[in-house]
């Protein structure tokens, strides 16, 4: 059978395009390789020339795979017809296969630049909240500052207060031992003169007991000469 059908790609036969879609089968396969060695041996890197030219070449044999569709639905015999269906069904896979290739570096690539823009946005955002924490931290600093020197001040007030105190109660106890030993001398001085008066009595007794008596010696030293006279 002569492949002499018209097709796109350049108005080839179907053998001649089917022969040019292998071949940039396999040099975009190599250029997918390239490109994925490129990308994990330096992560984050990527060739946007060479990701272009893949998909250029991508998008030329999706187009021969149009082509070549078209053309071996037009051959009379059933079996070329189904070996050549076979054939172009298989480029379609691997140009396919090479497309969703691309389409996942590309997608990592994506993933990567957005999680790298991410990190950034954190980043700067976290310097800016580590400012105000720090902000933060300081102002909680001097309040605490402030505290600790209040509650000193309280301490030492209380403490002065507490000293005020123990001196008042010590001069209290000192005029209750001032005022308890007044108390002794006033009640020794009133024992003192109640004794004093005591004897001052028993002296005037003894006084009038010895006149007395005096008196009753002469009365009968009297009466005993004149008796004996």
């Amino acid at each position: 059978m002569a492949m002499k059908e018209g097709g796109g790609g350049g108005g080839g036969t179907l053998s001649e395009i089917y022969q040019n879609s292998k071949r940039l089968l396999i040099k975009t396969r190599d250029a997918v390789e390239r490109l994925e060695r490129l990308e994990f041996s330096s992560p984050g890197m990527d060739s946007p020339e060479l990701s272009y030219s893949i998909k250029r070449d991508i998008s030329q044999i999706q187009s021969f795979c149009v082509d070549m569709d078209r053309l071996w639905r037009s051959i009379g015999s059933k079996p070329q017809r189904d070996l050549w269906k076979r054939k172009v069904e298989q480029v379609a896979e691997e140009v396919d296969s090479l497309k969703e290739s691309l389409d996942k570096h590309t997608q990592r690539i994506q993933n990567r630049m957005k999680e790298a823009k991410e990190r950034a946005e954190l980043l700067e955002r976290s310097n800016g909240e580590s400012h105000t924490v720090l902000r933060i931290y300081d102002d909680e600093r001097v309040a605490m500052q402030s505290a600790r020197n209040s509650s000193i001040m309280l301490e030492d007030a209380y403490s002065t207060g507490v000293a005020i105190l123990s001196k008042y109660a010590e001069q209290r106890d000192l005029l209750k031992r001032v005022q308890r030993k007044t108390l002794d001398v006033l009640n020794t001085t009133t024992l003192s003169n109640s004794v004093l008066k005591l004897i001052e009595r028993r002296h005037r007794v003894d006084k009038w007991i010895a006149y007395t008596g005096m008196t009753i010696t002469v009365i009968v030293v009297y009466a005993f000469w004149r008796w004996t006279h």
